[in-house]
């Protein structure tokens, strides 16, 4: 049975078009409340982001969960991993969060964890969607709701004791919660542990989340990093499960350069455990670094979700995406954007070294990433592949081709890396071309 509803990363859309509607998260909320609580008492957690969306979502979510007899706990505005943190931490039987990750505020969706804080499988997600056509009987009970008042405060004492022993005392540094759900959190996490706190990003309107800030548009870090004379900047999404950092010159350190940070660490302590997981889309400069510090290190395809399966799989515990996914498994069982930071910033206290001078041994090879409009089943045409099969001999040791459908939009996606910037670009718009042609 195919997913009609699930994708990636939970169920997402334009807020007021289906599904992402009042009528439908009712249904949604009622087969939620059927399999993940089942009948039992352990409750279900709601978080959300700053849309304006959230509220509507929100209460139609929790009218379908009470009426199919779950438990229902509000955290209001919290990022996701808090959500999977205080589900697990709490004892629920499922969390949700509404959001729309790094969107704008007009776009809205809901993610699932299950009652350990980790995503939902296929089947679990197979399950929901079954539920979601069968005509709701009246349930042998009602559920109850409640508002989780110390909600925040749990979260922001788990993300402290995740780092036991960091000291921030005279490090300046500027945040930018891009109006989000870490708005309330981060500052306070960051200034607790002694550093001087300049925060960006912190008035949301229920419109403004993402909108030119926060680690999709790093611009506005950049700026206050430099006009502040500050050590180091942190930017996270709207719900607060990605990181990207900026030195104090303003350069972009993203998921690939704080993977690599994390891992040399790591290897120094001999505290690194099975392989290290990137996707098809981290850059090949970072795989040959890491192979070079003695680490194996394996591709998944995009987005977190598969990062995790693949270290679960293989029994490793760090991987991550340029976008700032990261993942520490011996210390959060989902990506967590403050507890990644904080995490790279204890590697860099223990280094003795500014994030410049942690990255700079790190030798990216030239990308290119094209888009091509078209139908992603051109991808299996004659002259498509002959084109593929020709970039892929010319770089072959040197260099990396993928070819690869999107996700979410009708584009097929070309990245062509190698060691000559020209040739790169050469290559990858002749693979665009043939692409373009195909359809």
């Amino acid at each position: 049975m195919q997913k009609r509803y699930f994708g990636t990363d939970g169920i997402r859309g334009r807020a007021g078009e289906h599904p992402i509607t009042a009528e439908f998260m009712l249904r949604l909320g009622r087969a939620v409340g059927r399999v993940l609580a089942n009948g039992g008492m352990a409750p279900v957690f709601i978080g959300k982001d700053t849309r304006v969306s959230g509220y509507m979502l929100e209460s139609a979510l929790e009218a379908g969960l009470v009426s199919a007899g779950a438990n229902v706990r509000l955290l209001g505005p919290m990022p996701t991993p808090a959500v999977a943190f205080l589900t697990r931490d709490l004892r629920g039987s499922g969390g949700i969060v509404i959001s729309a990750s790094h969107n704008p505020y007009w776009d809205n969706g809901v993610k699932f964890f299950d009652g350990n804080g980790e995503k939902l499988g296929d089947a679990v997600e197979l399950a929901i969607e079954r539920e979601l056509d069968v005509v709701p009987e009246p349930s042998a009970r009602i559920g109850k709701a409640a508002r989780v008042d110390d909600a925040a405060q749990r979260y922001a004492e788990h993300c402290r004791a995740t780092v036991p022993g960091l000291q921030l005392r005279g490090l300046r540094i500027v945040l930018d919660c891009a109006h989000g759900a870490t708005y309330q959190i981060a500052p306070k996490v960051f200034a607790e542990l002694g550093a001087q706190v300049h925060a960006i990003g912190v008035a949301p309107d229920g419109e403004n989340i993402n909108r030119d800030c926060g680690a999709t548009h790093i611009g506005a870090l950049q700026a206050a990093v430099r006009d502040r004379g500050a050590d180091i900047g942190i930017a996270f999404d709207g719900d607060g499960d990605r990181v990207q950092m900026v030195d104090a010159d303003g350069a972009i350190a993203d998921g690939d350069d704080l993977l690599y940070i994390l891992v040399r660490d790591a290897r120094t302590r001999g505290t690194l455990h099975g392989p290290v997981v990137g996707t098809l889309m981290t850059n090949f400069g970072v795989e040959r670094a890491i192979g070079e510090l003695g680490a194996q290190f394996l591709r998944a395809n995009v987005g977190d979700r598969y990062v995790l399966q693949m270290l679960k799989e293989h029994g490793g515990v760090l991987g991550g995406e340029a976008s700032g996914h990261l993942l520490s498994l011996d210390h959060a069982p989902t990506g967590d954007g403050i507890v990644s930071a904080l995490l790279v910033l204890d590697a860099l206290q223990r280094q003795g070294k500014t994030l410049a001078q942690a990255r700079a041994s790190l030798r990216r090879v030239p990308q290119v990433m094209l888009n091509v409009r078209t139908d992603p089943a051109v991808l299996a045409a004659v002259a498509v592949q002959t084109a593929l099969r020709r970039v892929e001999g010319i770089l072959r040791g040197r260099g990396r081709v993928v070819l690869r459908a999107s996700g979410t939009e009708p584009l097929v996606r070309v990245t062509v890396e190698g060691e000559d910037a020209a040739e790169v670009q050469k290559l990858a718009q002749e693979l665009a071309n043939a692409v373009e042609s195909a359809k």
